[in-house]
């Protein structure tokens, strides 16, 4: 058939396709851009226009129609349409202009992407796998073409960013989470493998749409949940004993328990607990360099306590532990409020995750209430006195003026990171936070935003999105051969991004670098989780200088390689 090659692999391309069947192959077509060598070589003539482009000029072409188009999600179906038809081109367009992409293959516009999958499916791309065929699972794997993957991300589709159950749709997560991979770290196409396990969905309006393209069934619970998924992981570590694998938008309820009952058994992490977390702990990192607070003195408010803000929370504390805080201490520097408000000791219904920053009755005491007995962000933000206030509730608008203007009249610097996505889920707006705080906040959001307007200038912010962390962290792993993630590993990746954060060295400067330097971050954070693989003992050691030749080694370059026939022949 023919691939692109792997990484290490000669440059020339052998293939015994040819004709259009060459051309329908996505990592294989070069449109106009097959020479005139090739075009005898593999039946090409009459297929194509006579011109021989280049692929500049492609990407010029393509972004000439993407910018006609009226909508984001116009964008998007045109974008997944190019995914689908041309790899390569695709990829050189993303990295053309990551700023303007970025929103695009992934939050904001993936989410309606989801909402809306049913109706622009076209081209199988990934793995679905439904209850029905739980029996089938690994026949599916076994597929040759998937003989070089590398990295899984998988998804049941139940909690989809703040969106919540979109069943089938919620493959859109696992493509474009996978090309950020792609994009942002270089992880070649060919090595990774987006999957969907379809178990079912309550969405009402899912499960009465005519065109809905999954498994027509309310979600299925409980034992049969589990056994499905055990079926999954052990065929997945059959199949690929070294595979990367990274669970995406699991309801609260299973992320946490599916890592926990996984992480020993394969190389795998959940990017909402971990990726969240590491990506909001490098940017709180960074914004120090701005207020000049160490983060053993910072206290920390967090909206939702599920388990991407207690993930956060873990991170942060063991972060304030390693800078010189007693357990103790650092525990209670944790503000977390969910749907019952203030999470307390004696709670009911409280994870094990929840408990362990769960507040002290006598810490909350002598606080005054809005609503007696019950303890909500406001009350925090006035009793407590929070120096960072982190959102990962899905409440849009949740960061209220009263709340933001009590926090900020506590602090000089208030730290705000809005994280929740789309951006129609985000707990305020930065022009808001800006205005409520006299334009002293220092933010980071989850999704792309104007930039907002303070005293005649524009005020440059962050997008603290995970695109800073997964991709370097999957990157590291396959060029260390880690065989387990660790904890150390994500600390190491905050660490490593709060470096590279332009504040070390410009106080006015957003906190992290600009997404057009992606790739960067990503070698950087590879660097970082391969060297605390070898220091935590899941990965065989090796000097630094080799290590960072084997990170250089993966990282995928979108260009045209030359064609030749599989039988040795060619151009």
């Amino acid at each position: 058939m023919g691939q692109q090659p792997p990484i290490g692999a000669p440059e020339t391309v052998e293939t015994n396709l040819t004709g259009v069947a060459l051309m329908s192959s996505p990592m294989l077509n070069k449109g106009t851009a097959f020479s005139e060598e090739e075009r005898d070589l593999f039946d090409l003539h009459g297929c194509l226009p006579p011109h021989v482009g280049t692929l500049d000029e492609q990407v010029v072409r393509r972004l000439k129609v993407l910018h006609a188009f009226d909508s984001d999600f116009e964008r998007y179906t045109f974008l997944r349409d190019l995914q689908d038809t041309n790899e390569t081109l695709f990829y050189a367009l993303i990295l053309r202009g990551m700023h303007e992409t970025l929103p695009l293959v992934y939050t904001p516009t993936v989410g309606e992407g989801c909402q809306r999958f049913s109706e622009i499916w076209r081209k199988p791309r990934g793995v679905f796998l439904s209850y029905p065929n739980k029996h089938r699972i690994r026949d599916i794997l076994a597929a040759p073409r998937f003989d070089k993957v590398k990295v899984i991300v998988v998804s049941d589709g139940e909690r989809i960013l703040g969106l919540g159950d979109q069943g089938a749709g919620g493959m859109g997560i696992p493509i474009g989470k996978l090309s950020l991979y792609t994009a942002c770290a270089g992880i070649h196409p060919d090595e990774t493998l987006p999957i969907l396990l379809d178990v079912g969905t309550n969405n009402r309006e899912r499960l009465e749409d005519p065109i809905y393209v999954g498994w027509r069934h309310e979600r299925i619970t409980g034992a049969g949940y589990d056994d499905f998924i055990e079926a999954f992981v052990s065929a997945v570590i059959e199949r690929w004993p070294n595979v990367v694998l990274q669970w995406e938008d699991f309801a609260g309820s299973n992320a946490a328990r599916l890592l926990e009952r996984y992480r020993d058994r394969l190389c795998t992490f959940n990017d909402d607990i971990q990726g969240t977390a590491a990506v909001a702990a490098g940017t709180l990192m960074a914004a120090i360099n701005v207020t000049g607070v160490p983060l053993k003195d910072q206290r920390i408010a967090l909206l939702g306590a599920g388990s991407a803000g207690c993930g956060i929370a873990a991170l942060l504390r063991q972060a304030m532990i390693e800078d010189g805080l007693a357990p103790d201490e650092a525990q209670g520097r944790f503000f977390a409020v969910d749907r019952d408000g203030l999470l307390m000791e004696g709670m009911n219904n409280l994870s094990p995750a929840q408990q362990q920053f769960a507040q002290s009755r006598d810490t909350v005491a002598g606080w005054t209430h809005e609503t007696p007995g019950h303890i909500s962000l406001y009350d925090v933000a006035v009793n407590a006195k929070p120096t960072v206030l982190i959102g990962v509730s899905g409440q849009p608008g949740a960061f209220t003026q009263p709340v933001i203007r009590a926090m900020a009249s506590g602090t000089e610097r208030p730290v705000i990171f809005p994280l929740s996505n789309p951006t129609s889920r985000c707990e305020a707006t930065p022009q808001d936070l800006l205005d409520w705080t006299d334009g002293r906040a220092l933010i980071g959001v989850g999704s792309p935003f104007p930039c907002p307007t303070w005293d005649g200038g524009e005020v440059s912010i962050c997008q603290t999105n995970n695109s800073y962390i997964f991709p370097g962290v999957g990157l590291g792993l396959i060029a260390s051969g880690a065989r387990r993630v660790t904890d150390r590993m994500f600390m190491a990746a905050a660490r490593a991004l709060a470096d590279l954060s332009p504040t070390r060295t410009d106080k006015t400067a957003p906190l992290l670098p600009p997404v057009d330097q992606l790739r960067a971050v990503a070698f950087e954070v590879a660097l970082a989780v391969a060297r605390q693989a070898q220091a935590d003992g899941v990965a065989e050691p090796c000097a630094d200088d080799l290590l960072a030749a084997r990170i250089g080694a993966h990282v995928w370059e979108p260009k045209y390689r030359p064609y030749a026939k599989a039988d040795g022949t060619g151009a």
